[in-house]
């Protein structure tokens, strides 16, 4: 008897783990589509800033990783390009951290462990029928485009350069960033709350990145050493360098039928990048897609007993809910990020004012906290 399945979950990165193995808890029969794992061509310098909502949801599951690929974020320094300067602190929030910094490998790992462990999940090298199809395959998602789905993409002027330094002085878990006309530097602590290394997001124009992303190790380091003030002391790159170009963008369906081979109907839903992109200034794309994750094995666990998987009415339930919660935060990243894009003194004075004034705002100050740490 042919094996059937109650989704089908194309993409095996981590929103696309996390989903099955949230499903499979629920007894709900998974098909994770993987393909073949190719050699890693060096070192993975990616790392997630994680709230304390995809916390939980990956404690849940057992796949948090150990101490020493999770760095506690305990403060936060955000600089102006003038005098503006914003600070939070997980003591004032009364919480024991902002966020942690997690290494994508070892992330990646545990999934993949638990995954191979978890029998209502079988790993299949291409799509099968199922009722619904999970299509979690990232910004650049073939199964969206062949279903249809128009993908709004609006362009940044920028891409992101990612590497590791090793720093002279420790970062104490604070996270840094500073935002200048042609760029964005955040330096993320990686190695425990003591440790002194960091994991590098710089954002910056279009034409510069060439220049950067092939630069000698020590010019590139004087740079960065410059940017952020010296502030962790003279800097040393440890790690070889990836870039990416920057985009916001949404799917305007998140949800619907086609036809499958046999004309039968079969059901599809978006989560994750293949659903919304935005800037990665606050470091929120993947506790969105986590948090998609989340409410979409969650509406399927509540269904009444007669309903499918595939039924449209808890499918658009979810897209309701996920569009709602990524509205203002795209709103609040796509603002920022032009603010800071505007070179004109003007728009200087104004951004580096508006910085100064949030840093007083208390009440409105403690709720972005909240609300970036996903407990709002």
């Amino acid at each position: 008897m042919a094996q059937t399945f109650d989704v089908c979950i194309r993409g095996a990165g981590i929103v696309g783990r996390t989903l099955a193995l949230l499903l499979a808890r629920d007894r709900l029969r998974v098909a994770l589509v993987a393909p073949a794992e190719r050699n890693a061509q060096g070192r993975d310098v990616r790392a997630y800033a994680l709230n304390a909502s995809s916390k939980m949801v990956l404690e849940s599951l057992r796949c948090w990783p150990d101490d020493e690929h999770a760095t506690p974020v305990t403060g936060m320094q955000v600089f102006g390009d003038l005098d503006g300067q914003v600070q939070f602190d997980a003591a004032s929030q009364e919480v024991e951290a902002l966020a942690w910094i997690v290494d994508v490998p070892a992330l990646e790992q545990r999934l993949a462990e638990a995954v191979r462990y978890q029998p209502q999940v079988e790993i299949v090298k291409e799509p099968v029928p199922a009722a619904l199809t999970a299509i979690c395959e990232g910004r650049a998602s073939s199964t969206r485009a062949e279903f249809g789905v128009d993908f709004s993409v609006t362009p940044y002027s920028q891409s992101a350069i990612a590497t590791r330094l090793r720093c002279e002085l420790p970062h104490g878990g604070i996270a840094r960033q500073w935002f200048t006309p042609e760029s964005i530097l955040a330096l993320l602590p990686l190695a425990g709350p003591e440790g002194n290394e960091v994991a590098v997001v710089w954002s910056l124009q279009q034409s510069l990145v060439e220049e950067w992303l092939h630069s000698d190790e020590e010019t590139f380091a004087v740079r960065l050493q410059t940017i952020s003030q010296y502030a962790l002391g003279e800097l040393q790159e440890i790690a070889p360098r990836a870039a990416w170009p920057l985009q916001q963008a949404v799917a305007d369906r998140w949800c619907g039928t086609q036809m499958d081979a046999s004309r039968t109907p079969r059901s599809w839903v978006l989560a994750g990048d293949a659903a919304h992109n935005v800037h990665p200034l606050a470091g929120q794309g993947l506790n969105l897609g986590l948090a998609d994750a989340q409410t979409l094995a969650r509406v399927l666990q509540e269904r009444d007993y007669w309903r499918s998987t595939a039924d449209t009415k808890l499918l658009r339930q979810y897209e309701r809910e996920r569009k709602a919660a990524l509205a203002p935060m795209g709103l609040a990243m796509d603002g920022l990020q032009q603010l800071f894009a505007r070179p004109e003194v003007p728009m200087q004075m104004l951004r580096n004012w508006g910085m100064k004034g949030f840093e007083r705002s208390g009440p409105l100050k403690s709720w972005m906290a909240k609300q970036a740490m996903g407990l709002l």
